[in-house]
């Protein structure tokens, strides 16, 4: 007799629902047992946190997450909680997903029309943009849709997640568009009057103009801002993100570049995806996020339950990283060269011989840009951008592929094993949006920006090892950094486990500090090659480790969240009264300023008067928020007393060692970028902290009054530098304009302080003007050739100060380096700029 198996075992019993369970139910498990981690962590969940809305679980990349999360799901469905949805970055990691899923036996589908969801009976793997968009299948508030009801909402990697829901809650008006113009009409008072060199270099289509709508003026106009907005709704260049924002425009901040105006939230209103918000359980996957705060401003998450992470036991379930920064190790060594040692390892050239003695590795380089992946272009086997990255992936865990340039991708990509076993990261991406940018102004030093840098870097350092048994070398390229594994601000904002590597990898560095890049090839060949002693020590420092107990959730943002869900309901007056009760409790100035701008811009709503009042006190403690309706007086700016004493004293203030000095200096030098236009901002920071390491009064007046040079330097009692910064500019002389600017600046100094005389400084690839530009007397300016001298003597003057007496603090000892270095106010720009001629 044939036997009917689907009469057996099947009885009345009940679903399981422990996530352990599940997988010990299944017929054909994966792996003969779950990651103790994973156990522990899906053990902790199920037990005491499963009712709780939010929950944070935090395992270290390669830790098993992505097999949590379905697990979870699938506990979910089988509860009868309700339907269950797992959110990926992409498309590409929506198949990762599934995959994943089918090993598991978690029925999954990836059509939310598919009646196994809709029956609660498949978990619905898609990517962020399905579920959050404005014209989202789940429903979106006023579409006349009845919202998917969701049971659980599985966000993995939510530290991705968080940048796409800021980009979704985001209206760019673009250039071509017949709204655009009719903006800029519409505010071109406002925008004059907040900063006529902004408004100009908008006029003058210049990429890196950037121009914020001051508030009070976007709201007194919101009804002619709808006329001019609300028509174009059905727009490609609206439909997904109008319907979020439209109830609350009057609330936004808006910027002007010449790509786009760009118009956004404070904190998106998440509340209009209602499948989302009305979820009994989200669950959030990460491995990086450091600083939970943005899990509470963008996602509306209860920041209680945020602070609370589920961890496994141990933080030891990380895979075995060296992490070297071949800068810190010796100031002198060439990206140049590193780049040819790479090129080694990935030829089986490990002593760099010329001949191929080891087994070659592929070595995988993270960088931010096209310009950056140039460098690389004649070291490379592949590059490979997001279109073509499922292509480029697979052919790494296929088999050995050579040195491969990934274009800024730094989650999201699995490299296990042989796919990866040198990483490389050669810089971080920069903020580009309008508002992005403007806050990297603001808030340059605050652990805000900090938190945001780190978690990219340690992303991107995640990509090489996926789990415990794993290895991967890591080196990171440039000083920025070498900064942050070396300075302890940045060092406190990585994982536990990875500060324990960090730790370990510097008694290395210590042993090859001022060497050259054959003792960082020994470095490396050591952890590739799996010496012993190496593994042993990399298995031992990460032993002990724990995660954080609690998650970090700021205050600030908490009140920005709790405001502006104040302020949409029509109450802001309390809403600016929350932020001032944060306010009133924090150190940090700058962003104590920051937020007391947005304090203002509830304020107006109901008193203008006063608003304008916080807005002025808000500019005393960060000079880079919005200039009052009333405008800004110019500071005038008075030369040290003695330059190397106002130099030393910044220095001891700023550097705790000299490694730190060193990195820091140099950090700083790579800002300037030449022929890259998007980094204009980083350079004219960085010129005016250079001026500020060098002893000199350094400001930045275009910034600080909307009017003026890009920066100012008062190199004596009777001569200031006027210095316009055109770094990123490709021509092959001075344009008209740029010198008619320069021209411009001179005549404000000489109205606003005309005790001093003005020397005219320019920083371009060309010292030639224009047969139409007439350069102004006196001229000089600072070539990449000058600008490459400026950076030895700057980097010789801060290794000297760094050296083993350490006397960047003595007034003596930096008055000799900088006059031996001719960085001093008589001599400088003599020695590193070249006087301006004509084309004829």
């Amino acid at each position: 007799m044939a036997l009917d198996w689907d009469r057996i075992g099947a009885g009345d019993s009940e679903a399981i629902l422990r996530p352990r369970d599940i997988y010990a139910g299944l017929a054909n498990r994966p792996w003969p047992y779950l990651r103790h981690e994973q156990g522990e962590v899906l053990d902790e969940w199920f037990d005491r946190r499963r009712d709780e809305r939010d929950v944070v679980i935090k395992q270290n990349t390669g830790g098993g997450k992505t097999a949590v999360g379905l697990l979870i799901a699938q506990s979910t469905l089988n509860e009868g909680i309700g339907k269950a949805v797992y959110l990926a970055p992409d498309k590409y990691l929506v198949r990762q997903v599934r995959e994943e899923a089918a090993k598991l036996s978690v029925a999954t589908t990836d059509d939310p029309q598919d009646p196994a969801f809709l029956a609660a009976q498949a978990v619905l793997v898609t990517n962020y943009y399905k579920l959050i968009n404005g014209k989202s299948v789940f429903g979106v508030v006023g579409d006349g849709r009845e919202p998917i009801d969701l049971g659980i909402v599985v966000v993995d990697d939510a530290h991705a997640a968080l940048a796409t829901t800021e980009d979704q809650f985001r209206l760019r008006v673009p250039a071509g568009h017949e709204a655009y113009q009719k903006l800029l009409d519409l505010f071109a008072d406002d925008l004059q009057h907040q900063s006529a060199n902004a408004w100009a270099e908008l006029q003058d289509k210049d990429p890196t103009a950037l121009a914020p709508i001051p508030f009070w003026a976007w709201a007194d106009k919101k009804n002619r801002l709808m006329e001019i907005l609300h028509p174009h709704r059905f727009d490609d260049a609206f439909k997904f993100a109008w319907p979020l924002i439209a109830e609350v425009l009057h609330l936004c901040t808006a910027t002007a570049t010449t790509k786009a105006v760009e118009i956004r939230p404070s904190c998106p209103p998440i509340d209009r995806i209602p499948s989302f918000v009305r979820a009994r359980r989200r669950v959030y996957l990460t491995a990086t996020l450091a600083d939970d705060s943005a899990l509470v401003t963008d996602l509306d998450a209860d920041p209680a339950l945020v602070a609370r992470p589920v961890t496994p036991g141990s933080a030891a379930d990380l895979g075995d990283r060296m992490i070297l920064a071949p800068v810190a190790l010796n100031p002198e060594l060439d990206p140049e060269a590193v780049r040819q040692l790479a090129r080694q390892f990935a030829d089986g050239d490990r002593d760099g011989d010329g001949v191929a003695e080891d087994k070659p590795v592929n070595v995988v380089v993270l960088v931010p840009s096209e310009k950056a992946a140039a460098a690389w272009e004649n070291h490379a086997d592949r590059t490979y951008r997001v279109g073509d990255l499922a292509v480029g992936v697979k052919q790494l865990q296929a088999g050995h592929v050579g040195l491969v340039v990934l274009v800024n991708k730094y989650d999201g990509v699995d490299l296990p094993a042989d796919a990866c076993r040198l990483l490389i990261l050669d810089g971080i991406p920069r903020p580009l949006d309008g508002v992005e940018r403007r806050e990297a102004v603001a808030l340059a030093d605050s652990t805000v920006r900090l938190a945001r840098e780190v978690q990219r870097i340690e992303q991107g350092m995640g990509r090489g090892v996926r789990d415990s048994e794993d290895y991967c070398a890591v080196l990171l390229l440039g000083a920025g950094l070498g900064v942050a594994i070396h300075e302890p601000r940045h060092l406190s904002l990585f994982s536990p486990a990875t500060q324990a590597q960090l730790k370990l990898s510097s008694d290395i560095a210590r042993q090859i500090k001022g060497e050259g890049l054959n003792s960082v090839r020994q470095a490396l060949r050591a952890s590739l090659g799996r010496v012993p002693q190496w593994t042993e020590r990399s298995r031992r420092a990460l032993a002990e480790v724990r995660y954080a107990p609690h998650g970090t959730v700021r205050p600030e943002a908490i009140a920005l969240r709790e405001a502006f869900d104040l302020a949409a309901t029509g109450r802001t007056t309390a809403a600016a009264d929350r932020i001032q009760l944060t306010v009133n409790d924090l150190d940090d100035q700058a962003l104590r300023g920051w937020l007391r701008e947005q304090k203002a811009a509830y304020l107006h709503m109901t008193d203008p008067v006063a608003a304008q009042q916080v807005l002025a006190g808000a500019l005393d403690e960060n000079q880079f928020v919005l200039k009052p309706a009333g405008g800004v007086e110019p500071t005038q700016i008075k030369a040290a007393a003695v330059q190397a004493r106002e130099a030393a004293q910044f220095l001891s203030a700023e550097y705790g060692d000299g490694v730190n000095l060193v990195l820091g200096v140099k950090a700083l030098l790579e800002e300037v970028v030449w022929g890259d236009e998007e980094r204009t901002d980083d350079a004219e920071r960085a010129w005016e902290r250079l001026g500020l390491h060098l002893g000199f009064v350094s400001t930045r007046p275009e910034k600080l009054y909307g009017t003026g040079p890009d920066n100012l330097w008062a190199l004596s009692a009777a001569r200031q530098a006027v210095i316009e910064l055109k770094t990123g500019c490709v021509t092959g002389t001075i344009a008209k304009k740029d010198a008619d600017q320069l021209g411009g600046s001179i005549r404000w100094l000489n109205k606003n302080n005309p005790e001093v005389k003005a020397l005219p400084i320019m920083m371009h690839p060309s010292r030639v003007c224009d047969a139409k530009a007439t350069p102004q007397p006196g001229m000089r300016v600072v070539t990449p050739a000058k600008y490459e001298l400026l950076k030895q003597a700057v980097v010789q003057y801060a290794v000297a100060l760094a050296g083993d007496l350490g006397r960047w603090g003595d007034e003596q000892a930096v008055a000799a380096q900088l006059a031996h270095h001719k960085l001093t106010g008589d001599r400088f720009f003599d020695t590193y700029s070249e006087a301006a001629r004509t084309s004829a």
